[in-house]
C-alpha cells in the first residue's frame, strides 16, 4: 500500500473519530492506574493533558489494524510528533475492525478509525494537549501536514541535488511554525547548508534543532559535521562525542564511523610533534 500525504488548502481537516478511554475496552484489565486514564468527549474543548512532559503514543499493527493502514500512520505520527513525543508500535488494542487504533499514554485516551494523514495529525494535537479536534480549530493539524509535505518534496529534490530548491522547500516549512517535526526540518536544512557550503548556515540550523530538542543525536552529528569543515576538532569531537551519548546506536553507521576515522586523523595531524 502506497501512502501519499496530501494536504487540503482550506485548512480543514477530517473531523478526529471517537476518542475513549481505554479502560472501558476491558474492564477486566487495568493497563495504568486509573488517576492517570484521561478522558475527551464530543463536549470538551480539551482533552486532559498529560502531567508528564513526556509523551508516548502506540499505534496498533497486528494483522487488522496493518491492513487498515497502520503502519502508514505510525509513520505520519513520527515524522509530525514534537520533540517530547515517541511514537512505537504495539500489539492488538482491542476492536478489531475498527481500526487503525492508536493510544495516547500516560492519559491512555484511545481513538478509533485513525486511517488518514489528517486524522492523525488531529490526534497528536489532541494527545500534545492542543485544542479538541471537535470544536473547529484545526489549523496546527493542518501546518504539520504541510510542513510534512514540503518536507517529503525537499528530500526528493536534495536526492537529485537541486540544493537551492530543497533548501527553499525547508525554509517554507519552517516558515509555517508547525508545533510537531520542525526540529527534524532544521536538521535537514543543515544538511542541505552544508552540502552548499554555507557553514555557518549549517551551524546555526544544527543549534536550532537542539535547543527544540536537546537530545536529538543527527542534530549533533550536523553541528559537528559544521565544526568539523570550519577546522574546529574539538568542537566536533564534542558533538560526535553527544552524539554517542544521547544514542549510542549512531556508532554502529558506517558513515558515522567514517566520520570518527577522519576526526582522528586530523587530531593527530594537529597533535603530531
Amino acid at each position: 500500500m502506497n501512502w501519499v500525504i496530501s494536504v487540503s488548502h482550506s485548512r480543514t481537516c477530517t473531523p478526529l473519530p471517537l476518542i475513549t478511554p481505554l479502560s472501558t475496552l476491558n474492564p477486566s484489565r487495568e493497563l495504568v492506574p486509573k488517576s492517570t486514564i484521561g478522558t475527551c468527549n464530543g463536549r470538551s474543548s480539551r482533552c486532559v493533558k498529560a502531567d508528564a512532559a513526556e509523551i508516548e503514543i502506540r499505534v496498533c499493527t497486528n494483522r487488522t489494524c496493518r491492513r487498515q493502514g497502520s503502519v502508514q500512520i505510525r509513520e505520519t505520527l513520527s515524522d509530525i510528533a514534537p520533540p517530547n513525543v515517541s511514537v512505537n508500535s504495539c500489539g492488538c488494542l482491542g476492536r478489531c475492525g475498527a481500526g487503525p487504533n492508536l493510544v495516547a499514554l500516560p492519559a491512555a485516551v484511545m481513538v478509533n478509525h485513525c486511517g488518514t494523514a489528517a486524522r492523525a495529525a488531529d490526534f497528536m494535537v489532541v494527545a500534545c494537549g492542543g485544542r479538541n479536534a471537535g470544536d473547529g480549530d484545526r489549523s496546527e493539524a493542518w501546518k504539520c501536514l504541510e510542513a510534512l509535505a514540503l518536507r517529503k518534496r525537499a528530500e526528493v529534490k536534495l536526492g537529485i541535488g537541486n540544493f537551492s530548491e530543497a533548501e527553499f522547500l525547508l525554509s517554507k516549512a519552517i516558515d509555517l511554525k508547525p508545533f510537531g517535526g520542525i526540529h527534524v526540518t532544521y536538521k535537514d536544512r543543515s544538511c542541505v547548508r552544508f552540502r552548499q557550503g554555507d557553514l555557518y548556515g549549517a551551524l546555526e540550523d544544527a543549534k536550532q534543532a537542539l535547543m527544540l530538542a536537546p537530545q536529538y543525536a543527527q542534530a549533533y552529528i550536523c553541528q559537528g559535521d559544521a565544526f568539523f569543515a570550519m577546522d574546529l576538532f574539538d568542537k566536533a569531537e564534542d558533538s560526535y562525542s553527544l552524539a554517542i551519548e544521547t544514542d549510542p546506536s549512531v556508532h554502529h553507521s558506517k558513515s558515522f564511523q567514517a566520520r570518527i576515522a577522519k576526526l582522528q586523523e586530523k587530531l593527530t595531524s594537529v597533535t603530531a610533534p
